[in-house]
């Protein structure tokens, strides 16, 4: 998504674990594992998602590529941005 244009999201469900893999820009995450670490499967580009939990809090772990850990409050949407430079996702919203 590039702001400033017209675009339409990609949207997909995906269950909560360690270790995730997105495909959409906008993603509802079921379950209430803690994730630690999420993977972009094309080719670790810097890219913006937004995350929303739908069954419960679900928690962002620091053992992985996520730079702060916080808590996702069900139904509300977190954006976090990949920088490929440094590794890691940033929280870009406080939550």
């Amino acid at each position: 998504m590039i702001p400033g244009r017209v675009s339409k999201l990609s949207e997909e469900v995906v269950a909560s674990a360690s270790s995730i893999v997105v495909h959409s820009d906008l993603v509802r995450i079921t379950g209430s594992t803690t994730i630690n670490t999420i993977d972009v499967p094309d080719g670790g580009f810097s890219k913006t998602i937004t995350l929303v939990p739908v069954d419960g809090a679900v928690a962002l772990g620091t053992s992985g590529n996520i730079l702060v850990g916080i808590t996702m409050a069900q139904n509300r949407a977190v954006t976090l941005t990949y920088s490929k430079l440094a590794g890691k996702w940033y929280i870009e919203n406080g939550v």
